[in-house]
């Protein structure tokens, strides 16, 4: 595998996407440049991010690369490797919530599996590394952004309306209902990215899969049904995810004597 990777490295393709690579960093500095000049202190974290997304996916496409030709049930390993990072990363927006870990490793997994495997059992993801791998790492990502979005959101209408949802438990109303509109309003606010993506899609951009099996000289239509089929899948997967974060949040927020708890600042 050691063996494999290096040669991936050495291959004269490489050099041409370190170019590629300097010349989008550019424009990456220009953004850090900006937000500094403008006193956002977002620098850190953008150059942060930005070099730690560098770092991480060349060292997937190392390992991706290695593990092409091992058995299939690395995919698995892999993809739950995958679904721990993006628990730990989606946490943080919610911090101070109960259970925030447990909850969206929960709600992540649950969201993304369920996709991909009904999906590859469909025939629409391979059952091959070189599959599961890149299909499955998009399904847990953005099911991850979405329960990034409903955390913080949710985290925000519970503070911002603390004092509405204990007079509402107060005059005897049931949590469930008391904390209804908190709860939908988190779904629906983490589902607006994905949701405009659809609406846009084939009018204002062209995605990435779509534009990737074009250029490789695949059938148009078949491209434009298979990116329709990504953009399914990471809709289903986002909404599973929200949808369960909202319902298992809902009963965690609350104490056995039917009080909010204290929400942390994080």
């Amino acid at each position: 595998m050691l063996q494999d990777a290096l040669g991936y490295v050495q291959d004269p393709i490489v050099l041409e996407g370190l170019a590629q690579v300097g010349a989008a960093t550019v424009l990456a500095v220009l953004v850090v440049l900006l937000s500094w000049r403008r006193g956002l202190g977002l620098e850190s974290e953008l150059s942060g991010a930005f070099a730690r997304g560098f770092v991480q996916i060349v060292a997937v496409g190392l390992v991706i690369g290695g593990l092409l030709a091992v058995p299939v049930v690395w995919s698995t390993l892999i993809l739950l490797g995958m679904v721990g990072g993006a628990t730990w990363i989606s946490r943080q927006r919610g911090e101070g919530l109960p259970g925030v870990t447990q909850v969206s490793f929960l709600s992540i997994t649950v969201g993304a599996g369920l996709v991909v495997v009904t999906m590859t059992a469909a025939g629409a993801i391979e059952a091959t590394v070189r599959s599961l791998v890149p299909v499955g790492s998009l399904v847990i990502a953005n099911a991850m952004k979405i329960n990034s979005l409903a955390l913080d959101r949710l985290k925000d209408e519970l503070r911002d309306k603390r004092n509405e949802i204990e007079v509402g438990l107060a005059l005897g109303g049931p949590p469930r209902a008391v904390l209804a509109r908190p709860l939908r309003t988190s779904v629906r606010a983490s589902l607006i990215p994905v949701v405009d993506s659809l609406k846009s899609l084939g009018w204002v951009w062209i995605p990435g899969v779509m534009a990737g099996m074009i250029l490789g000289g695949e059938n148009p239509v078949y491209a434009a049904l298979y990116q329709f089929v990504i953009m399914a899948m990471i809709f289903a997967a986002g909404g599973l995810t929200s949808l369960l974060t909202s319902l298992l949040m809902g009963r965690r927020v609350m104490t056995e004597a039917e009080q909010l708890r204290r929400i942390g600042d994080g």
